[in-house]
């Protein structure tokens, strides 16, 4: 899962990076307002850390840019302000939660898993697709009750697959998903063919039906 932490304080910014990448999350920063509106405007997250007070504007207009035109991003407000009003008007404004400075690593994590749960999943931990069960909070997939083994980068894509069931979904934003601003570094999908490829053999090798399909010109879907 790909995430956008939108914070000033870079020691505190670089912290809540170097935490979440242990949680196998993917992050990018931006450290001002501008940075961050134009990380907005080209990508979408599945999670936005959200920083209220940024050099150059306010992290509440950020907010505001990302409802007018409807993006799906998940939005956790993080600030030192701690009344009840400022946590009314940031989440009445479009945030999802709101964490007051100073806070744990460990909740601003389960925070932004309850997040994406939400907005993904429908609030669920286990999600059951035929045989196929994939138990969010331990990151693991079993088919009739036995585990299929998947790396890392193999456990991310079916999850990203399965939050995108019977949609088609390009390569590049499977890419970007996944490896974040890393993507920029390739100068080809190899790299995706085989995470994709090996991720089939695994499913189908359990007992899944085939259900991922290339749709020619387009990208891939995952055909429940």
């Amino acid at each position: 899962m790909k995430l956008l932490i939108i914070e000033d304080e870079k020691e505190l910014s670089n912290s809540i990076c170097a935490y979440l990448n242990s949680e196998s999350f993917v992050c990018e920063t931006a450290y001002d307002f501008n940075a961050a509106m134009e990380k907005i405007s080209l990508y979408d997250y599945s999670c936005i850390i959200l920083d209220i007070n940024l050099p150059g504007g306010s992290g509440l207009e950020i907010l505001k840019e990302l409802k007018a035109n409807d993006k799906p991003d998940g939005v956790l407000i993080i600030s030192a302000r701690n009344s009840l009003d400022d946590k009314i008007y940031g989440l009445r404004t479009g945030g999802d939660d709101y964490l007051a400075k100073p806070f744990h690593l460990s909740e601003l994590t389960e925070r932004v898993n309850a997040i994406i749960r939400r907005k993904t999943f429908g609030g669920k931990n286990i999600v059951r697709i035929d045989d196929l069960v994939l138990n969010i909070p331990e990151k693991t997939a079993t088919v009739k009750g036995k585990l299929i083994v998947l790396t890392r980068m193999e456990y991310d894509l079916l999850l990203y697959f399965t939050g995108n069931k019977n949609r088609v979904i390009s390569k590049g934003a499977i890419a970007e998903h996944l490896w974040g601003d890393e993507m920029d570094l390739t100068g080809n999908y190899d790299f995706l063919y085989t995470h994709i490829k090996n991720l089939r053999k695994k499913l189908m090798t359990a007992g899944c039906p085939d259900y991922i399909k290339s749709i020619y010109g387009l990208g891939y879907k995952f055909i429940v």
